[in-house]
C-alpha cells in the first residue's frame, strides 16, 4: 500500500521518513515517490494492505543500478488471529525497473539473493543489502 496512506500515526510516519532518509543518504540523486501505486480500482485490488510501499526514481537509466526506478516494499504479517490485531515486520522486497519492466528483485523475506537476468553492480547490491539491514533495525524496535 502507498506509504502516504500508511502514515497513520506519528511513530509509523517517523519510521517511513527515516527509511526514505536512509536510502537517500546512500543515493542522493534518487527522488522519492510515497505513492507509487495508481489510485484506479484495478491497481488497488492488487496492492498488499500489509506493506508500506514507496519508490525512488533516478534522473535517467543507471548503468550501476541497471534500472531507472526502484520499488521498496516493507512487508508485514498481519496476525488477525489474535484478539488484538498486530503487524509484525517480516522483511523487504526491492525491485528495479526500466522501460521494459522489472529487471531485478531482492527479497529479504526469502534468501537475500538478487534475482533477474540483469542485476545491479556489486557495490550497489552491497549498499542495498546494508539499507535492508538498517530497515530491519528500524522496524524491529
Amino acid at each position: 500500500m502507498n506509504a502516504a496512506q500508511q502514515a497513520t500515526d506519528i511513530t509509523l510516519t517517523s519510521k517511513i521518513a527515516s527509511a526514505v532518509s536512509l536510502f537517500r543518504s546512500e543515493f542522493p540523486d534518487a527522488k522519492v515517490d510515497l505513492k507509487p501505486w495508481a489510485e484506479d480500482i484495478d491497481t488497488q485490488e492488487l496492492v498488499d494492505p500489509d506493506s508500506i510501499d514507496f519508490s525512488f526514481h533516478f534522473p535517467g537509466w543507471s548503468r550501476r543500478w541497471q534500472s531507472r526506478s526502484v520499488l521498496v516494499q516493507i512487508r508485514f504479517n498481519d496476525d488477525r488471529q489474535q484478539v488484538e490485531s498486530t503487524r509484525n515486520f517480516i522483511g523487504l522486497e526491492i525491485a528495479g525497473f526500466d522501460y521494459r519492466g522489472k529487471q531485478w528483485r531482492l527479497s529479504t523475506v526469502s534468501d537475500w539473493q538478487f534475482e533477474g537476468d540483469i542485476q545491479p553492480q556489486p557495490e550497489i547490491a552491497d549498499k542495498l543489502k546494508q539499507f535492508c539491514r538498517q530497515i530491519f533495525e528500524l522496524f524491529s524496535l
